[in-house]
Parts: structure tokens; sequence; C-alpha cells
């Protein structure tokens, strides 16, 4: 008695699948070719919410650590040596950028000592600059695939009700080859017009909630980086120049 039940159970579902597959082929190749391309949108966009996920959490998470190591350190070098292992964190990176041209700034100096004052005063723009190269890089990467989810976000919607539009035009147009308009011959036409607008909206969701949260973390990483920038500077200023 319970296989019986078990056999019916998997019939229906067989059945409700092939009833589903069904419907989304019957709506014409226009609206199967939107639902196809709204499915490759949501298929990318968890793909990139993923990645940039875990990215953006491993690099808030080692510029934690480089900030506890930046403070609690007193060398400058030996903080440069132990970076080499936060490759993640762009605070990391930005102090790296700073440290390398500080380092030059500093050779020239010794192998031009005739030209001692121009060095202290173009030292600090050089590092301040190339600081503000190596956050504007890092931002750069942090961003990288993230736009695609405001254009899923803002398009899909837009792309799934083309794909009603269409089906509806296809309903209309077997209603009228039929010669009658009851529930029966309206519902089925209407109901594939609307899994094109419910697909949609399946993959904007998400996508726009993804993009705003990635959006304020990185504004904050931003920040941090604009401030570490800011400190670095006046300790540079204050022990070197």
């Amino acid at each position: 008695m319970g296989s019986e039940h078990i056999s019916v159970q998997i019939a229906q579902a067989a059945g409700e699948s092939a009833s589903l597959w069904a419907t989304l082929t019957h709506s014409g190749p226009t609206a199967f070719a939107v639902l196809l391309l709204l499915v490759a949108f949501s298929v990318v966009s968890w793909g990139i919410i993923l990645v940039k996920y875990l990215a953006i959490r491993q690099a808030s998470k080692s510029s934690v650590e480089f900030l506890e190591l930046f403070w609690q350190s007193k060398r400058l070098d030996e903080i440069f040596q132990k970076t080499e292992q936060l490759g993640t964190s762009p605070i990391a990176q930005v102090f790296r950028a700073g440290y390398q041209e500080l380092v030059k700034v500093k050779q020239r100096e010794q192998k031009e000592r005739e030209a001692v004052d121009k060095m202290v005063f173009g030292g600090p723009e050089n590092v301040e600059r190339a600081l503000r190269r190596a956050a504007t890089t890092e931002m750069t990467e942090l961003e990288r695939l993230v736009p695609f989810l405001a254009t899923v976000g803002s398009t899909s919607p837009f792309i799934g009700l083309f794909g009603t539009v269409i089906g509806i035009m296809k309903s209309f147009s077997e209603i009228g080859a039929k010669g009658s308009a009851n529930l029966a011959t309206v519902a089925p036409g209407i109901a594939e017009a609307l899994i094109a607008t419910a697909a949609g909206l399946l993959a904007a969701i998400p996508a726009v909630i993804a993009y705003n949260f990635f959006t304020s973390r990185m504004k904050v990483l931003g920040v941090e980086m604009d401030n570490f920038s800011s400190d670095f500077m006046n300790i540079v200023r204050r022990h070197f120049f």
C-alpha cells in the first residue's frame, strides 16, 4: 500500500514537471528565449554574489588584522614584511605602495644630497600620490563584476515584462483563432505569459539586494583606506620629512 502511494506521488511530480515544461515551451520561441536569458542572468548573478561576498568578507577580515598589526608594530619594514601574508587586504596593499614609494624617495635623497631641499618638498607628495593610486586600484578590484548586478536588477523586470507582452499577444491571437474567450481559453495563455514576469523579478530582486549590500561594504572599505592614508602620511611627515 505504501509503495503504491509513493508511486502515485512520483507520477504526479513527473506530470507536474512535464506540465511546467510544456507550459514554458508552448509560450513560443521569443518568450522561451526571454526565459532562458533571465535564467542565465540569475545563474551568473548568484555566482557573482557568492564570489564577491567571499572576497569582500575576506578583505574586511584581513584589513582588521592589518590595522591591528600596523598600530602594534613600531617599524615600518617589519610591517611591510608581514603584509606579504595579507594579500587580500586592500588597506595592506595601500600601505605597501606607500612604503615602497617612501623607500624610493629616501634612496634618491641619499644619492642626491645637493637636492635635499627639493626632496624634502616633493617626497611626501610622491608618497601621497602612491597611496592614492593604490587605493584607486584596490577599489577598482573590489568593484569588479558588481555593476553587472545593477544591470541585472534594473533590466530583468523589463525583460520579463517584454516576455509577458509577447505571451499575451500570442494568447489573444489564439483566442481570435478559436473564436471564444471563456476562462478555460484565456487562463492558460495568461499564466504562460506571467511566468516571464515572475522570472524577471526572481532574477532582479537578489541582484538589487546584493548590489546595495556590496556597495555599502565597499564604501566602508574605501573610507578605511582614506583614513589609513591620512594617518600614514602624518607618520611619514613627522618622522621622515
